[in-house]
Order: structure tokens, then sequence, then C-alpha cells
């Protein structure tokens, strides 16, 4: 505890000055300045400062502020620092977008090249525009280098490396010089400041440890403070809490101390209490919670909550009522030079405000919520986390739901934390930030901390960076800093200024949504929000309308100038529409663009989007007008007819539009027009008949395209209109009110079934309407009657109105010969539908159904033959089939080859058998009598009876079919007739190609071979092999090999009749004609190298087909050496390796006939040869034959020294083979023993000290028959329990035992089964007799042991040589026993030695051990 007097230290002027120099010098060495910020936290505090309403023109507020618009504002209460001192410096602020930018610069590097190298920062996202303001504390920077005095409020102090703590008010005016250089020669540099709330008190910690506190008031000094922590170490932080007699500092050391101000009698001490010793983890930064004026009442400020961040973890603790740890969190991996960072702010969450934790350390965020529940306790909640690629060396709350970061290159990130957005970054090197390195080296006391907090300490700033009331201070070597959130109207300015008035609509449109981010300045309810921000982007608009006319260029291409308003018009209109200020758009925006006449064109043409997309359905008389006559300037009729059915009829001039859509045949317009504007549906009608009238008339085929002459409709356009109309429909787009809708249907009927138009000639002909939408398309025509129908109610009208316009569609169409033969079927199928309802009520007389068939079955165009019978198929299908005899309609569907109404009929009968003739006799499906066929025969819900008659049908028609297709006739045949296919072959009476081809598909199907057709007699299968070998050769081979029923000796005739080698070889090999074989390949193979030496120029392919058949020889010989003696394998391999030496033997003459290529490619050839015929041929005899040779023998020897070479090369690499498997069998087998040896010798541990069967303990009592025998499986037993189990038995003279309890479980106690199993030497159980034989035996659950042991080599080869040494050894006498003691058979019959798939899988040998 330290006692300090009340003598004033308050500087002189002479030290004032003094200390002015010093504070110049620092700047020039900045490695010397050490200063640090003041306030809530860090580095500045704001006091409390009276204001005036009328001096600063602020509003009334009628509704009071919410809690989340008071966290996210920033303090009201307290005035902004003043950016400059305007008696100093009269310049202009500056900002992240006004002024260049330099490379990062800290108070560690002085060097002065980095302001030479200067970039332009890129702007900021268009999305939130610039979020925040960074400019110069002017007024402070120039005072830090010339000396200022003036008395203001609020404060911010700034530390020096000789000890003074200068104190500047809101003016940037220096306030006080606090402390003197002799003070600071001795305490050091001030390392850390805080002030307490009411501004009235501040400590100052310095680099050797000292704390001081003053009196802001007076400037006199309060406390010196030597001894609350531990000398030696300097003060890295000392932050005031919200009690003002309680503060926190942290030294170099790590500790943390609680600091407590009291005063008794007239006396100030300070007592310190250690809250976390540095022994246990160095804490590099705390943070005690502040809360707001308002907030003071929260129940969690009674706790004073502190968060301490180590190197390792943080901890949040409670200083009262008494001192608890309330939690603790470990970082994990992180990079260990990274600054560990703490902030606290409260924000609110679900209704409720409680104080939130920022931290990190390295590039994630952590964010804790801290509450407080009825008992008292406090939970902390984890928040959703934010991942950042960069690491951060600052993180400041600017309110409750922004944040601004630093990171290691320093950089400014502003986010936003419930979206984790961010809205802008600046680069800020240029402020050239003041790092805390020494300190947190403790240089000024000799250097005495850990590499850990000394490596951190090289990013460190903590005593650089202060928030207070919105504003962020930052602390350069030669100047200070601020940055604040701009306010909305700031930000909106700020786009404004760089001309970037789209973004400046879209931002402003954004607050207005209330989807901005880091909003500032907008008070009051929603209401007032939105009519302020409307009001300030009415003012954009009408600036933008005047800047476009502005900058419109005078000169140039009319392209050009139209470009420039498409760019600005279609903008201006969707805000206005968004702002529903239609007045603003076509009165104020309207009269602007009206004085240019490119843009009043464009601004007309920009309106049709909206226009069709319903946006904006109301315009204004004259822009109405104006609209009409610009777009009929332009020829765009389309376009115009469009706009019109989506506007609003009030809003147009009726009179006006309908003659121009007279005059350019705007149809769908003046239908909507008269429709929406008079109620009338039928005076457009009555002009649209007279338009289609006349070229109806004169017999033409109309379509909608010269219907119109100019315009082409997706659909007929009068149909269109009468459906819309009978459906209820408005046209072309809408609804027909509801009270409007029986009306309509009335008066559109009443129209259609006139006698006569209004306007007719004598001699029209009756029902002219009905007839006009016949004519033009039936069908359709029909189809809208139809539904028409399906909405009538069933009443005497409804019924009245259905049966006249039968009896009129009746009379137009029957009795007149200008309909065609598709036009009358639609009519009689439509009414067959109807007449095929069940509540049917018209009638129509039946003989004009008979009629019509007549009409369709006996036809004068031939032509129309297909057409014809689509509609009579589509009447029957309708239900028309009832109004005809179907026997009549039969007789005359056949006689007009109407094979599809045949079909029709036969179905109906279920007379399937005479489908086929159907479509036999169709030439158009006749393909289709296949799947027809297979269909009926294969799938369900056919009797039996009915496939009977299907299946006798195609096999009378099988000729036919085979003639039609045969492979689709083969495969019908392989699945549904193959017992008949031996009569379908020899009743085949087609000759010569067709019955080929015909006996070829029978055998081959789609999916290869028929299997079905294998077992036929031989006759036919060599008749079937002659035809494969004329037209297809290549799949004789195949065949033969799945061919069972064939002669060899004619098959093989066959064969060398059509020349074919391969088949012939392997026919005589089948035969047993092995040599045959081989000569038939061996000709084949010598005719090919022949062919080789002719050739001037030889094909790739040739060598291909040589080497080819060179492959199938030897594997002809590589199959039959087994079976033969060694004289025949050499009449097969010699005369192989003859052939293909003897093209060699001319290779060194001067006329070789091969290149060099084919040279070597033949000696690679004969290599494969030698090395095949060596596994079945000594290698003496190979060399004595080719010595033999009489070229070779008269000393010729180089010309097969590359065989030779290869040879041997050959033998030492097997030799080298055998070498190394011999090794690795080696130690194989002496690891697998080594390791066998040591699981036999290993103890067994049982589970019990009793005996699992008698349940008494192993030491019952003293018989010497009685032993102990224990199992791997750990149960124990006494060995005459065992026998009385039946659990043991003697075999070749040794005891086995097996466990009764395993196996009496696992078997179901089949105890006679695991006996017989026993005796094979398979039981499942190793024991342990405590008195046995001295001989090493094998138990057989050893046995399974041993062979999971072996299983580990995963190497089948291994573990089968290992059980044949095994049984090696077992081979001795019957007393003497081996490795195994399980029997496998006679070793011989089953050695791995003689399996000619024997192969091993090496390994690199294994290193020696020492």
């Amino acid at each position: 505890m330290t006692v300090s007097g009340n003598k004033s230290h308050t500087a002189s002027k002479k030290e004032i000055l003094s200390s002015l120099k010093q504070v110049k010098l620092c700047v020039t060495l900045p490695s010397e300045l050490s200063p640090a910020f003041l306030g809530r936290g860090v580095c500045v505090v704001v006091s409390d400062v009276q204001i005036d309403d009328k001096e600063f023109d602020i509003p009334q507020v009628d509704t009071p502020p919410t809690l989340e618009s008071i966290l996210n504002e920033t303090d009201d209460e307290e005035e902004s620092f003043i950016l400059e001192d305007p008696f100093l410096l009269n310049i202009d602020n500056t900002d992240t977008h006004s002024y260049d930018t330099s490379s990062v610069a800290s108070s560690d590097s002085g060097d002065r090249t980095h302001l030479k190298r200067k970039k332009k920062l890129p702007d900021s996202l268009s999305l939130h525009g610039s979020v925040i303001r960074l400019s110069l504390l002017k007024g402070i920077s120039a005072q830090i280098v010339s000396a200022a005095v003036s008395a203001a409020s609020n404060l911010i102090a700034v530390g020096t490396s000789h000890g003074l703590a200068l104190i500047f008010d809101q003016n940037q005016a220096l306030r006080l010089c606090l402390g003197s250089t002799a003070v600071g020669a001795q305490y050091g540099a001030i390392s850390a400041l805080s002030i307490n709330n009411d501004c009235s008190r501040l400590l100052c910690g310095f680099a050797k440890g000292q704390i001081t506190m003053w009196d802001l008031a007076s400037g006199k000094l309060l406390r010196s403070i030597t001894d609350a922590h531990p000398p030696g170490t300097a003060i890295l932080h000392i932050k005031f809490t919200d009690d003002p007699t309680l503060a926190i500092c942290n030294d170099s050391g790590g500790s943390v101390f609680e600091l407590s101000f009291k005063r008794v009698m007239g006396v100030r001490t300070c007592e310190s209490r250690c809250l976390f010793s540095g022994s246990k983890g160095e804490v590099c930064c705390i943070e005690p919670l502040h809360a707001k004026v308002d907030l003071r009442d929260h129940p969690i400020t009674q706790y004073s909550l502190l968060a301490m961040a180590s190197l390792t973890k943080i901890l949040v603790i409670g200083l009262k009522p008494s001192l608890k740890v309330w939690m603790t969190f470990p970082y994990g991996r992180m990079d260990p030079s990274s600054v560990p960072l703490l902030a606290w702010h409260f924000v609110a969450v679900q209704n409720s405000v409680n104080p939130m934790l920022a931290f990190c350390r390295g590039d994630v965020v952590h964010f804790l919520l801290v509450k407080r529940d009825d008992t008292g306790a406090i939970h902390v909640t984890k928040q959703r986390q934010l991942h950042l690629h960069y690491d951060l060396i600052n993180f400041t709350w600017i309110n409750s739901r922004t944040a601004v970061l630093l990171d290691s290159v320093e950089k400014l990130h502003v986010i936003d934390r419930q979206t984790q957005e961010e809205l802008e970054t600046v680069e800020i090197s240029e402020v050239q930030l003041v790092y805390n390195s020494s300190h947190f080296k403790s240089l000024a006391t000799g250097g005495n901390v850990s590499e850990a907090l000394a490596l951190v300490g090289e990013k460190a700033c903590y005593q650089s960076i202060s928030s207070c009331g919105g504003q962020i201070f930052y602390l350069g070597t030669k100047s200070v800093h601020v940055m604040t959130l701009r306010s909305w109207r700031e930000r909106v300015d700020h786009l404004l200024k760089q001309e970037r008035l789209t973004d400046a609509l879209a931002l402003a449109w954004s607050f207005y949504e209330g989807k901005a981010k880091a909003v500032v300045g907008l008070t009051g309810d929603t209401s007032k929000r939105k009519a302020v921000i409307a009001d300030r982007m009415v003012e954009i608009l009408l600036h933008y309308t005047d800047r476009t006319l502005k900058k419109c260029p005078d000169q140039g291409k009319i392209q050009v100038m139209e470009q420039h308003f498409q760019d600005v018009v279609p903008v201006i209109v969707d805000y206005c529409l968004l702002l529903q200020r239609m007045d603003l758009l076509f009165n104020q925006i309207y009269d602007k663009m009206s004085e240019n006449s490119v843009a009043k064109g464009i601004f007309l043409e920009c309106l049709e989007p909206y226009i069709l997309s319903d946006k904006l359905m109301g315009i204004t008389a004259q822009v109405m007008k104006d609209l009409l006559l610009h777009f009929q300037d332009k020829n765009r009729l389309e376009n115009l007819e469009a706009c019109i059915v989506h506007m609003d009829i009030t809003s147009l001039d009726i009179q006006q539009v309908v003659l121009l859509c007279w005059e350019n045949r705007l149809y769908d317009a003046m239908i909507y027009v008269y429709n929406s504007g008079m109620n009338d549906f039928i005076s457009p009608m009555e002009k649209l008949f007279k338009v289609i009238a006349p070229p109806l008339n004169a017999g033409k085929s109309l379509t909608v395209l010269n219907l119109f002459n100019v315009r082409v409709y997706e659909n007929a356009f009068p149909l269109l209109f009468c459906s819309c109309c009978l459906a209820g429909r408005a046209y072309p787009l809408g609804d027909i009110p509801e009270d409007l809708v029986p009306l309509v249907k009335n008066q559109v009927f009443e129209f259609l079934i006139r006698l006569h138009s209004s306007e007719g000639s004598v001699d029209e002909e009756v029902y002219p309407y009905v007839r006009t939408l016949l004519h033009f398309d039936t069908r359709e025509f029909l189809n809208v009657l139809a539904l028409t129908f399906e909405d009538f109610k069933n009443d005497k009208q409804a019924v009245e109105y259905q049966q006249r316009i039968v009896d009129i569609l009746l009379k137009v169409m029957v009795e007149n010969s200008d309909f065609t033969p598709s036009q009358v079927g639609c009519l009689f199928t439509f009414l067959a539908r109807q007449l095929a309802k069940p509540n049917n009520t018209l009638f129509v007389n039946r003989t004009l159904f008979d009629q019509v068939l007549e009409f369709l079955c006996s036809p004068d165009d031939d032509s129309r033959h297909s057409e014809r019978q689509q509609v009579l198929l589509e009447l029957l299908q309708a239900g028309g089939i009832v109004q005809f005899e179907e026997s009549r309609l039969i007789q005359m569907a056949e006689k007009a080859e109407f094979y599809q109404i045949c079909e029709f009929m036969y179905e109906r009968q279920l007379r399937y058998d005479k489908i086929i003739g159907c479509y036999l006799r169709d030439p158009l499906r006749k393909e289709e009598v296949f799947n027809y066929i297979h269909n009926i025969l294969s799938m369900p819900g056919y009797s039996a009876e009915e496939k009977q008659l299907v299946w006798q049908k195609a096999l009378d028609h099988i000729e036919e079919l085979l003639v039609l297709s045969p492979g689709k006739a083969a495969d019908l045949a392989a699945i549904h007739f193959s017992e008949q296919i031996e009569s379908i072959i020899s009743n085949l009476q087609i000759c010569g190609l067709e019955f080929d081809l015909s006996l070829l598909c029978l055998f081959y199907s789609r999916e290869g071979i028929n299997q079905d057709l294998l077992h036929l007699p031989p006759c036919i299968s060599e008749q079937f092999i002659e035809l494969l070998c004329q037209y297809s050769p290549d799949q004789v081979l195949e065949t033969l090999k799945v061919l069972e029923y064939c002669r060899l000796e004619e098959t093989i005739q066959i064969t060398q009749k059509h020349q074919l080698h391969e088949a012939s070889s392997y026919l005589l090999e089948k035969k047993g004609d092995i040599h045959g074989a081989f000569l038939v390949m061996l000709e084949r193979l010598q005719s090919k190298l022949l062919m080789l030496t002719q050739d001037d120029e030889t094909e790739p392919s040739l060598l291909e087909n040589i080497k080819d058949t060179l492959m199938k020889t030897i594997a002809l010989c590589q199959r039959n050496s087994h079976s033969l003696d060694q004289q025949q394998r050499e009449a097969l391999w010699f005369p192989l390796l003859e052939a293909m030496m003897s093209p060699q033997k001319s290779s060194g003459s001067s006329q070789c006939p091969y290149s060099e290529c084919e040279y070597f490619a033949l000696k690679s050839l004969t290599m494969q040869v030698l090395n095949n015929m060596a596994a079945f041929i000594a290698l003496p005899s190979i060399l004595q034959r080719i010595l033999q040779d009489p070229v070779y023998g008269k000393g010729k020897l180089g010309e097969i020294q590359g065989l030779v070479l290869g040879m041997l090369d050959t033998f030492n690499y097997e030799q080298t083979l055998l070498e190394t498997t011999t090794s690795l069998l080696n130690h194989d087998l002496h690891w697998s023993l080594c390791n066998l040896r040591a699981s036999v010798t290993r103890g067994l541990t049982p589970k019990q000290d009793y005996c699992c069967i008698c349940l008494q303990q192993y030491k019952r009592r003293q018989e010497t028959a009685d032993e102990i025998i224990v199992f791997s499986c750990g149960h124990l037993y006494h060995s005459l329990c065992l026998l009385s189990k039946e659990c043991g038995m003697v075999t070749k003279g040794i005891m086995r035992w097996m466990c009764y309890k395993c196996n009496s479980s696992n078997k179901g106690g089949k105890l006679s089964e695991n006996f017989s199993e026993l005796k094979k030497g398979t039981a499942a159980s190793l024991a342990q007799v405590r008195l046995m034989s001295s001989e090493s035996v094998l138990d057989p659950q050893q046995i399974q042991a041993f062979d999971q042991l072996c299983r580990l080599n995963r190497g089948t080869s291994r573990l089968a040589l290992l059980t044949e040494l095994a049984r090696g050894g077992r081979g001795g006498g019957g007393d003497k026993h081996g490795l195994l003691s399980v029997s496998h058979g006679d070793p011989a019959t089953s050695s791995v030695f003689q399996n000619e798939n024997f192969q091993l899988r090496l390994t690199p040998p294994p290193l020696a051990e020492e």
C-alpha cells in the first residue's frame, strides 16, 4: 500500500515548453514515443457536456427510441471530438477516399521511405457505400509539434516517453501537462493510461512499474503507487471499472491485480490484491465490463465482471460481491505470435439486453453472450463464430451491431455482427500506428519477460487504439486519427460527390427498406424514417434527371444519345414506382425529359416493360397520348397493342384508341377497349367476322398469317375470342365480371347461331358465323363447344341450346360438300362423345352415322386413306361404335383396307389371332407384328385358349415372318417356338440367299447364339456352319466352341474348304490330332512370313497378324505340352522356332528384305518363342539344335548372338529369383516359428479360482490323479470333472481335452459332434495340463492360433509353404509329433509345389538385426 501527499505536481510553464520539445523529439524518433489513449477501455474519455437544443437545431422527439436503437446509436450525450482546429489549420476534413495511403509503417520502423510508396485505394463497396470516415485530428497532430493552449471539457490524453501526460480538450488544444521530466527519468515512459467515468481522475502506468493518479480538475498528483505489483515489471494495462474506487492493472509478468482506492482520515491509500498470477499463465489483455449510464441498473453490473486473456485461454471473473470465476475458454491451436483481443458491449438478443464478449486470437472471433438468471447465477452462451481470412491485432465495437477490425497489415474491416458481412475495408498504414512492443518486452526493466509474451508484443497495439461515443481514435507516430461511422445522409452524399447516383439511390432504398447495415442518424418510428428518406430520394431523382439532361452529348450519333438515356431512365422509373410517386414521374420528371426529344422517346419506350408486368397500370392522359403517337411513329404497333391491353381503361382516350386500332388492325387492343370500356362483346365479333368472311368465301385455306396479312398469331384469333367469352374469361387477359358471365355467354351463343349476318348479301348461306368457324378450325371450334357444354346447367334452356347447336352443325356440314372427310369425322366424333355421356339429352339420327360410314369407307380420293381411317378410328374410340352394326363395319373396313379399324374391332371381340393378319396386310405396320405376337404370348391377362390361337396363327405364318424380317423372326422363334425349329427349318421352301439368311437368323438371335438350337441334328448344324463360313467367317470359331452336336470330320472338311485355319486347327485339336492342328497353324504362320519377305512396303497390320498367329500357335503348344513326351514336344517347338529363325538367316546379307523395324520385331517374337519353349524343352537341347543348323554350325554364331545372350539373361534372372525366394522363405519360416514358440510357451490366466463344473476351489482335495486344466478361454476345470462330462479323449497316446462350458454353450451341448471334430484335430480350445508329457505338442486351438498368425502375412503362398514344411517335419514316426497335430491327408496329393499356378509375391529382404 502506498500513501501519497496532496502536493501539486502540475508542471510549470518552463517544464511544459521543455516537454513539448521532448514530444517533438519523440515524433522524430518514433521508437522513443510511447503514447496511450485514455477513456472507457483504452484511450478517449468524453465528459458530460450541456448542449443547447436551439443552438444546435435539435428537433423534438415525438416517439421515444427503442432500446435496440439506443444500442446501435452513438452516444448522443457525448459530443464528438472536433476534427480540426480552425485557428491553426483551415483545411477540409479528409477521409479514406480523398487522400493517398502508404504501406504499413509502425513505430518500431522509422523508415521514411514508406511514405514514398503510395497508392490509391479502390472505392468502397457499392452495396453499402462508404460506411466509415477516417479523419486526421489536425489540431492535436499540429500541437505535438508546436504548442497551443485552449480550454474545453472533453479530454484526450497522450503519454510520452519522458513520463509526461498531455491532456487535450475537444478543440484539440493542450489543457494540462501532468508530471515532470524528473519523474519521467525515475519512472520511465508512460505505458498505460485510464480515466474514470466522470473524468475526474487519471491513472498512469509506467514502463518501470509505478502507477500515479491525477486530479484532472486541478492537475494535482493524488497518489503515487510503487508496490501494487512485483517490482521489475512494466504496466501493460491499467483500467478503471465502473466503480471509481476500483481499478485493474496488468504487468509484464502476466499477473493481474485489483487496486482499491480509499481515503481514511484525509489520507489517500491504495490496497492491492492479486487476481491472477503470471506463474499460472501470462495474461496480456484485460477488459472490465463498462455500462452506459442508462444501463447502470442492469442486474449484471453488480458483479463487476472482468475478462482476462492469457496466452492459452480467456477467463471471465466477477470482482463483486466476492471473487469468482464464471467461465474459462481455451483458444485451441493458434499462431503463437497472434495477439489476444477482448471487447465488451451490450447487445439486444431475444428482446433482452445483455453484455456480449468478443474475443479472438488469430483469425477466428468468438462471441459469448453473458446472462444472469433468476437465481443470480451467470450463464455464458456461445454465439456464432466469425471466421476470417486474416489475423487481427485489434477488435473494437462501434455499436451493438457493428465492429471494426484491424488486421496485421493495418487494414480496417467494418463487420456487421449479425450477418457477418464485411461492409467496408480501409487501409490505414499512413497512420503509422504505434506498437507497444517495448513494454511487452519490458526493456525499461531489463527485458525479464518470457519469449511467448515478447512474441505477442511484436504486434500489440492495445494502448494506441481507443473507442468512445461511436468514435475510434488511432495514435500514430506523428499524428492522431479518428474514425467514425458516417450518418446515413453522409453515406448517400459521399456517393453523390463521386457522381455515383445509381449507387446512392440503391443505398438510400436499402435505408428505406430497413435492410442497410451500420445505420446512424435515423430516429423516430418507421413511417417517419421512410418519409425522411423518401424526401431525400426525390431530391436525388430530380438531381439525377437534371444531370442526365445536362451531360447528354450534344453532337454525335443518335445511338450514343439513346444509349445515354437508356442507362438512366429505367433507374428513375424504378425508384419512382418503388416510392409510389407517380406524380413525380409523370409531372416533374416527364416535363424535364420532354425538353429533349431523344430523352422523351426513350422515357416513353422505357415505360413498356413496367406496363406489361402490371407494375404501371395508370398513366396521365397527356403521357398516354404521347405514348400512342410515339409508338405509332416508330411503327411499333405490336408493342403498343401489348401495352394497351395492360392499361387501366380509365386512363385511355377510348375514341382515339379505337380509331388507332381499326386503322392498324390491332384487334387485341380493340376487343379489350370494347369489352372493358363499354361491356360490348358482340360488336368486335361482328367486325372480326367481316374480316374473315371474304377469304373464306373465296375457298382459301386460311392460316392466321393470311387472315391478317401482316401479323402472325400462335392460335386462331376469332376462335380464341369466342372460347374466352364462352368460358367466362376476358380476352386477351383477365376475367369477365361474375355478374356479366351468364349474359355474355347467352349473347355469344345467340350471335353464333344467327341465321344471317346483319349486313349479309342476298346469296349468303345460312348460319354464316358457325360456318366460318368450322371452316377456320373445325376441331378447335368443336372442342370449344364441348367445354361449353360441360359448363351448361341441366335446365330446359341449356338443353335447347345444345340441341339447336347440334342441329345447326349437322345441317351445315352434312348437307354441304365443302368440308373434308377429316372435318366431317371431327363433327361425328364430337357427337359420339356427347352421345356417350351418361346424362346425354341430345338426339342424332342414326342414319347420319351410316352416311358418315359410307362417306369415309367409300372415298373418291385415295390420297386421304390414312386421314379417313384415323378419323373413323377416333369416332369409334369416342363411343360412336354403338351407332354401327359391327359385322357391317368390319366388312366395310376390310374393303377399304382400314386395318386399324379391323384391329380395333377384333380386339373388342377378343379375336387376337385375327389381328396378326391385319398387321401382315398393313404395309405401314408389318414390322409391328413381331412385338404384338410376343406381347400376347408373354404378358398376363390373356387366357390359355387365346394364347394358343395366337401361337398357332404365328406358326402358320412363320415362313412369311421370316421373309419379312429374318432377325426378328429368329428372336420370336427362339423364345416361343424353340421346340418347333427343326420342323420349321425342314418346311422352309425358300431357295437361295433368303433361305440362307433365314437359317442364319434362326441360329443367331439378338443376344448371340440361340442356345435352344445347339441340340439340332448334325446335318443342320453342319449346314449352319457352312453358311457361317460363307457370310460370317469371323463367328465360326466362337460358334464351334459352343456347338455340341456336329461331326468333326465333316466339319473339318467344311472349314478346310473355306480355308479357315484357326477353326480347322481347333477341330483337329478337339479330335486329338495335336500335330495336325499344329501343322495348320504353322502353315498359316509361314505363309504370312513369306508375305513379309515378298512385299516391298509392309503394312503395319501384317506384323500384327504375324504376332497374333504366333501367339495362338504358342498357346496351342503350351496347352498340349503337358500331355506329350519329350520327343513329341520337340516335334512341336523346334519347327516353330525354325519357322521364326529362317527369315532372319538372310538378315546379314546386303540384300536383306527387311527394314530395321521388321528385323527387331522378328527378333522379339523369336525371343518369345524361346522363353515359352524353355519351360518344356531343356536349355542344352535348344542350344544343340541351334548349333546343328548348317548355317550356324560353320561359325556364323554372330547372327544368333542376341538370342543366346537373351537365354543366358533369362537363366540369370531365374537363378536370382530362386535365391531370393529361398532367402525369403527361410526368413519367414524363422519368424513364424519364433512367434509360434512364443505363443505356445505363453502362460494362461484363469478367470476364476474354482472349477466351472463342480464350482469348488481348484485345491479341493489332494488326489494324485486329479489334474488342473486351464483353457485359453480362461475356464478352469478338474480333470476328473471333465472326464465325468466326457470332455477328454485319448488319441495316439495323448489325452485331448475340450472346454465343457464353451462347447456346450456354442454348440448347444452336442459334445459327440465336437469329439468327432476332436478326432479330426479341429477342436477349439487350448489347454495346459499341470502333469503332461515333456514333448512339445500342439493342441487344436494352438493350430487355430497358428493359422491366424499365418494370415497376418496376407500371402497364400507363405501359408501354404509353412503348412508343407510342418507336414514334412511330421513325416518321421508315429510317436514323434511335429509342429501341427492335425492330419490333412496325403501331402503328395495336395502339395502347393505341384500346383501349376504356384506363385510367390516377393518383398525386399528384411534388415539383419544386430
